[in-house]
C-alpha cells in the first residue's frame, strides 16, 4: 500500500527513495525541495509543494529552491517556484539573489523569468552584483538583459571595480564589447587600475585593442605609477597592440567626446537625431 501510494505521490519509486533519503539530511542543511529544484526534477518538485512544502524554507545559508533553481539553470522549476509564491529577492547569506545566480549559471531564460518578477536589476552595494558576475563570466545574453532592463553599466564596486574591469580581468570579449557599446566609460576600473590595465596583464589582444578603439588611454598610470605598456611582455600580442597605436584622428576624438557627453543612457537616442545615417552608425560603433 505504501509502494503503492508513494508511486502516485512521486510518480516513480525512485523518486520515494530519493524523497525519503532527503527528509532524513539534518534540517535546515538541505532538503528534497531544494535537491529537486536544483537536480531539475519538475514532477518531483510539483509534488513536495503540492503536498504541503515550504515554497521558501531555507538553509543555514539562507539559500532556498529557488537559489537552487536558478543556480543550476533550470527554467520550469524556477517558474513553478515563483507561481507558488517563491521570494525573487530573497538574500543568501553571501549577498546571492535569485538573479545573481541566474546570471552565473549563465541562463538568459531564468533572468528574464527573475527581472519580470519584480527583482531590480540595480545591484546594491553590499550584494552580489548581477551585471559583474555576467560580465565576469562572459554571458553575453544575461548581460544585454540586465542592461535593457536598466542596470548601472558603470557600477563600480569596492575592491570589484566596474563590469567593464571585470570582463577584462576575465578575458571576456563579448562581454566587454557589449558594456562598450552600452556606453561603459572606458576609464573607470578598479580605483586607478583600468581596464585596459587588465586587459594587458590578462595577456588579452582582442580586447586591448577594442579597448583602444573605444578611447582608452594607453598612458594612463595605475596606483603603481605603471602604464600598460609596462605591464605588457616584450613580444607579445598586447605590447605590439599598443604599440601599433597611431596618433588618433580628430574624427576618433569626436567621437569617443560625442559618446562620453551623451552618456551611457542616452546613447540610444543618437539614431533618432537629424543627423545623416552614416554618422549616426560612426557615433554608435555599427
Amino acid at each position: 500500500m505504501l509502494l503503492h501510494t508513494a508511486v502516485r505521490l512521486f510518480w516513480t519509486v525512485e523518486e520515494f527513495f530519493f524523497f525519503c533519503f532527503f527528509l532524513t539530511v539534518e534540517p535546515f542543511l538541505i532538503s528534497a525541495l531544494h535537491v529537486a529544484a536544483f537536480e531539475g526534477r519538475l514532477v518531483l518538485l510539483h509534488n513536495l509543494l503540492a503536498y504541503g512544502a515550504d515554497v521558501d524554507t531555507v538553509t543555514l545559508d539562507n539559500v532556498s529552491a529557488l537559489h537552487e533553481a536558478c543556480l543550476s539553470g533550470h527554467y520550469e522549476c524556477a517558474k513553478l517556484l515563483l507561481e507558488n509564491g517563491a521570494d525573487p529577492d530573497r538574500v543568501t547569506l553571501d549577498g546571492g539573489t535569485p538573479l545573481f545566480y541566474a546570471c552565473s549559471s549563465g541562463n538568459a531564460a531564468c533572468v528574464q523569468l527573475i527581472l519580470e518578477r519584480g527583482s531590480s536589476p540595480h545591484a546594491d552595494r553590499h550584494l552580489a552584483s548581477p551585471i559583474h558576475e555576467a560580465a565576469k563570466k562572459n554571458h553575453q545574453e544575461c548581460l544585454q538583459l540586465l542592461l535593457s532592463w536598466g542596470a548601472q553599466v558603470d557600477l563600480e564596486l569596492p575592491l570589484v571595480g566596474t563590469p567593464l574591469y571585470c570582463a577584462c580581468m576575465s578575458q571576456a570579449a563579448d562581454c566587454a564589447e557589449v558594456l562598450l557599446q552600452a556606453g561603459a566609460d572606458v576609464r573607470l576600473g578598479c580605483g586607478q587600475d583600468s581596464p585596459l590595465h587588465a586587459a594587458v596583464r590578462g595577456g588579452a589582444a582582442q580586447i586591448v585593442a577594442l579597448l583602444l578603439d573605444f578611447g582608452a588611454d594607453e598612458c594612463c598610470r595605475n596606483e603603481d605609477g605603471q602604464t600598460p605598456l609596462d605591464l605588457s611582455a616584450e613580444n607579445s600580442a598586447v605590447r605590439s597592440a599598443l604599440q601599433r597605436r597611431e596618433i588618433c584622428s580628430l574624427s576618433q576624438l569626436c567621437r569617443v567626446s560625442v559618446r562620453r557627453s551623451v552618456g551611457a543612457n542616452h546613447l540610444p537616442q543618437i539614431s533618432s537625431l537629424l543627423l545623416p545615417r552614416r554618422l549616426q552608425d560612426y557615433l554608435l560603433y555599427q
